[in-house]
């Protein structure tokens, strides 16, 4: 882990393989995450690409005191760690909220993008878990309060001991229960709504990147999608799909919402394909609708 200073906060950050003449990878994640989600990844890719994994603002060990959790600001931070770092260049991969952070980058920064690849990706459609809806809901910080109480954390941890020693292997579970974990310490429960409410409401997502497909199309695209994603459904990666000519689509057989985590060989042989078989691709910020400066619209 290394760490940047921008603006007064800091950064997490790990970087990996060497940047002298390697395609740079920008690996986002997702929500309640941190770059060690990347961590069956990373050791796969790195002997081919230089690699930048971020934690998110308010997200790992990054800084809990940024002001803004939008998406905008997100990507305006992974543009400062990269001006930091001196990398002009990259494919972006975006998991879940990385990747509607992922397609903001590309809309306010696209002189950067060379490549898109989503993974289980927020931001293009409607529909998610209705856990995520309900936790949008004011007042809902206090239901969470005590749902991630120390004492249960606790008691989860022993659990997944107990099935670890047993040989029982769950990644999905183990993934998503690292974010829940992540909610028992105040300030990332506290950036955790604030960025849940800059994206999902009560009805589903309410951000939407779906009116500016055909501006990203103008990119080399890869889909990622497990095909028993519970979060968010694979019919969203069907539909991008469909709306951008072009485009790839994986779909990982028996893969939930990490199929990074849960098949990383797989998602290893896709990007690697993609990479190979693709030229970098170019989106001239003079092109009418690429306006750096706009969010994607609210969902209807």
């Amino acid at each position: 882990m290394r760490t940047a200073l921008l603006h007064g906060r800091e950064l997490a950050y790990r970087e990996a393989g060497d940047g002298e003449g390697k395609p740079t990878l920008l690996l986002i994640h997702g929500m309640a995450g941190s770059s060690v989600t990347w961590r069956e990844l990373i050791p796969r890719l790195e002997s081919h690409f230089h690699i930048l994994a971020p934690d998110l603002p308010g997200h790992g060990q990054s800084s809990l005191e940024f002001d803004d959790y939008s998406l905008g600001a997100m990507a305006s931070a992974l543009r400062d760690l990269l001006v930091a770092k001196g990398v002009t260049r990259c494919t972006v991969v975006g998991q879940s909220l990385g990747g509607g952070v992922a397609m903001q980058f590309v809309y306010q920064y696209p002189e950067f993008c060379e490549r898109i690849v989503l993974i289980g990706s927020g931001g293009l459609g409607r529909e998610v878990n209705w856990i995520l809806r309900m936790l949008a809901v004011p007042g809902a910080e206090l239901l969470l309060s005590a749902a991630a109480a120390p004492w249960f954390i606790d008691a989860g941890n022993a659990v997944r001991r107990f099935l670890g020693d047993k040989g029982i292997r769950a990644e999905a579970m183990a993934e998503s229960w690292a974010a829940y974990e992540s909610l028992g310490r105040p300030g990332h429960r506290r950036t955790f709504f604030k960025t849940l409410r800059s994206v999902v409401d009560n009805r589903g997502q309410a951000v939407s990147a779906t009116n500016r497909l055909h501006l990203a199309g103008r990119l080399p695209f890869q889909l990622i999608w497990g095909d028993r994603d519970p979060i968010i459904p694979v019919s969203h990666g069907h539909d991008t799909h469909e709306a951008i000519p072009g485009s790839r689509l994986a779909v990982v057989e028996g893969s939930g919402h990490y199929p990074h985590v849960e098949d990383p060989a797989a998602v290893e042989r896709v990007i690697t394909q993609f990479m190979a078989e693709t030229e970098p691709g170019h989106i001239d910020h003079s092109t009418p609708g690429a306006d750096a400066a706009t969010e994607p619209r609210t969902a209807d």
